[in-house]
């Protein structure tokens, strides 16, 4: 590699820097959503979590008909618990989800069976679509099977049986997930955020450096100055991956700072994200956004249009959207093959690090391999494009 050549090299990366920095407006939009994206995403998290415990620990149950059944309500209020009357329209505010509670609807003679030693019914409702609500049903359940638990010792007890038949035997739950892997299943939507700002970060300067530079009628008399193809080739590539590999590192950075933000002490205190978990988060995406610059460089090379070029990336943009969502229908442990699909392994590894999980050589390696095959094969389509456009 002669000294002329990387002269060469460096001029056109010069170039091609300046000329994507010279859109201002696209890349402060960039930039600024590279460096928001976390703290937003990070705030948007917390303010779901603080909502779910503030309503937990509100502790209210709403009711319909509760003075029918006092020793019902004398049971929840004895377990700190307030009870209170249900809005006359709560069934059509639960289905406009404009009601964030279930609502407990008690008969009449519901005492009165009770007494008799029959099995009054409840009715609890609902609404499936409605989130808020559907979040309270399953507490709203065990203080009724309490209740019923309550009720069936009192009357073994009064006929002198031992309590220890309803329980012959006991359970005791343990939970093997980490506190990292239990905050996963909330921050796990964050890898796939950040393989989207890579995305949107690296296409505008592709675009602009291949096909936008075709449609200015400045690629011609670029091509007829006196530079090594490769330089040429590769000076571009560079200084999209630059951009691409900035809007990387912002990116991950920016959730650092981010926890600053974050409302929810248990999200907080779960959620565990350093340096260490940001350099991995690197190491996987640096070599992601080398490769997708040069993926929609080999895109937008053969097409005559910068608005035929957006058209024509739109389906990497739409292949690098859908690839994580594999893991959303794979309920079970990663198949060996996702380490070896670009996107699909970096979304698949990054969420492996938010669970505090270690990374070994071959789920570095693989997609490091993957992303520099995928690189050369299409820097060398670009510079066969090339060489066909400065023959004509």
């Amino acid at each position: 590699m002669s000294r002329a050549a990387l002269a060469q090299f460096g001029a056109v990366y010069r170039k091609e820097i300046i000329d994507a920095l010279r859109d201002r407006r696209t890349m402060l939009m960039v930039l600024l959503s590279a460096v928001v994206m976390g703290p937003v995403l990070l705030v948007a998290l917390s303010f779901l979590m603080a909502s779910l415990e503030e309503k937990a620990e509100q502790r209210i149950v709403y009711a319909v008909g509760i003075e029918h059944a006092p020793s019902l309500r004398n049971f929840i209020e004895r377990q700190s618990y307030e009870v209170k009357p249900a809005p006359a329209d709560y069934e059509a505010r639960l289905r406009n989800a404009q009601w964030g509670d279930p609502v407990l609807l008690v008969p009449q003679d519901f005492e009165v069976r009770l007494l008799r030693g029959e099995q009054p019914s409840l009715e609890l409702i609902s609404d499936s679509a409605n989130q808020r609500a559907s979040g309270g049903v399953g507490t709203l359940q065990g203080l009724v099977r309490a209740f019923g638990r309550e009720r069936a010792s009192l009357s073994l007890v009064l006929r002198g049986v031992s309590l220890d038949l309803l329980t012959p035997l006991e359970l005791e739950e343990r939970d093997l997930a980490s506190t990292q892997t239990r905050a996963a299943r909330l921050t796990g939507i964050l890898p796939f955020f950040v393989i989207l700002a890579v995305v949107s970060g690296s296409l505008s300067a592709a675009l602009d450096s291949t096909a936008g530079e075709r449609e200015r009628g400045s690629l011609e008399p670029l091509l007829m100055n006196p530079a090594e193809g490769w330089a040429l080739v590769a000076g571009k590539w560079g200084a999209v991956a630059s951009v691409g590999m900035l809007i990387a590192t912002l990116s991950c950075l920016s959730f650092l700072p981010g926890q600053w933000l974050l409302r929810s002490d248990s999200l907080q205190a779960m959620f565990q994200y350093g340096p260490k978990e940001a350099g991995a988060f690197l190491v996987l995406l640096l070599p992601l956004a080398a490769a997708l610059s040069a993926v929609l460089m080999a895109v937008a090379i053969r097409c005559k249009s910068f608005k035929e070029a957006q058209a024509s990336s739109t389906f990497v943009v739409m292949g690098v959207s859908f690839l994580p969502m594999v893991t959303l229908f794979n309920q079970g442990v990663e198949a060996p093959w996702q380490i070896w699909v670009p996107a699909l392994a970096q979304n698949t590894l990054m969420t492996r690090v938010l669970k505090g999980e270690g990374l070994d050589a071959l789920q570095i390696l693989a997609p490091l391999a993957v992303c520099v095959a995928l690189t050369v094969a299409c820097l060398w389509f670009v510079a066969k494009s090339l060489r066909a456009a400065a023959t004509r």
